[in-house]
C-alpha cells in the first residue's frame, strides 16, 4: 500500500518522510452487502443503464466478484469476475497476473539486477529463475489469446461475399482497403482460412482469418479481422 523510505517534497523544498504510509497507493478496495447485489458497472442490465451511466469513478474500476454480492475497486481495468488467465505460467505476486508485460521488464534486467533482485527475496528469485528459463512456446501463450467466440441465437455462420458464401474453412485472398491498421499494407493478396464470421452490435460483418503459415497464432485462437469487401473468396 506504501513506499518505504521515500520522501515528498512540498512547498519551498521541505520533505516529509514516510507520507506514502498514509497514502492508498494501489489499493485494491472491497465492498460487499449483507443483503442484496451489486449491478455490474461495464455491463448493466437495461433498465439500470441510466444510473449507471450517472455513476463516476475516479481512480478506481469497480468490477463484480464472487457472486455479484461483492464488488473489487481495482486501480486497473478489469472485466467483471476477473480470474487468473490459464496462459499464466506461475505466481508473479502482483495480485493481476499482468504476465507478459511483467515478464518482459524481468528479461530486460541486467545481470547484476537480477542478483541484487535474487538476493531481497526468495520470490523475486523464483520469479527470475522461471523467466530465465522460460521456453519460447510458454512466452507464445502470453500474447493474447480469444478466450471465445460469443454465438448469438439465429445469428448466421456466414456472409456472402461477390455472390458466394463465405463461411468457416473458406480460402479468400485479402484486400485489406481501410487501412485501419499500417501494417495492412503487408497483407495484400495474401491467402488466408476463415476462422468465424461475426457480427457486431452496430450489424457490422468481420471475417476473423489465419494467414497461411500462422497456423501456431491460429492454434492460440489469435486471428486478424476484415470486413466482407476486404476479402476475395476462393475457389
Amino acid at each position: 500500500m506504501y513506499g518505504r523510505g521515500l520522501a515528498v517534497r512540498v512547498g519551498g523544498g521541505t520533505y516529509i518522510t514516510g507520507a506514502l504510509r498514509h497514502a492508498l497507493v494501489s489499493t485494491h478496495a472491497l465492498m460487499s452487502l449483507s443483503a442484496g447485489k451489486f449491478l455490474s458497472a461495464t455491463d448493466p442490465p437495461e433498465w439500470a443503464s441510466v444510473a449507471t451511466r450517472e455513476c463516476r469513478s475516479d481512480g478506481l474500476w469497480p468490477v463484480l466478484t464472487g457472486d455479484g454480492g461483492t464488488v473489487l475497486c481495482s486501480p486497473i481495468i478489469l472485466y467483471d469476475y476477473p480470474s487468473i488467465a490459464p496462459e499464466s505460467t506461475g505466481n508473479l505476486y502482483d495480485g493481476t497476473e499482468i504476465d507478459e508485460i511483467l515478464t518482459l521488464r524481468t528479461i530486460t534486467l541486467t545481470d547484476a539486477e537480477k542478483r541484487e533482485a535474487r538476493a531481497t527475496d526468495p520470490r523475486a528469485a523464483e520469479i527470475i529463475d522461471r523467466v530465465d528459463n522460460m521456453p519460447p512456446e510458454l512466452m507464445d501463450r502470453l500474447h493474447g489469446t480469444v478466450r471465445y467466440l460469443r454465438s448469438v441465437t439465429n445469428e448466421p455462420d456466414s456472409v456472402t461475399v461477390n455472390g458466394v458464401r463465405v463461411t468457416k474453412g473458406s480460402r479468400v485472398r485479402l484486400k485489406p482497403n481501410r487501412r485501419a491498421d499500417a501494417h495492412d499494407m503487408f497483407l495484400v493478396d495474401r491467402v488466408a482460412t476463415v476462422q468465424a464470421v461475426l457480427l457486431d452490435v452496430d450489424d457490422g460483418w468481420h471475417v476473423a482469418v489465419a494467414l497461411e503459415g500462422e497456423e501456431l497464432y491460429a492454434a492460440h485462437g489469435r486471428y486478424r479481422y476484415f470486413a466482407p469487401d476486404e476479402i476475395e473468396p476462393l475457389p
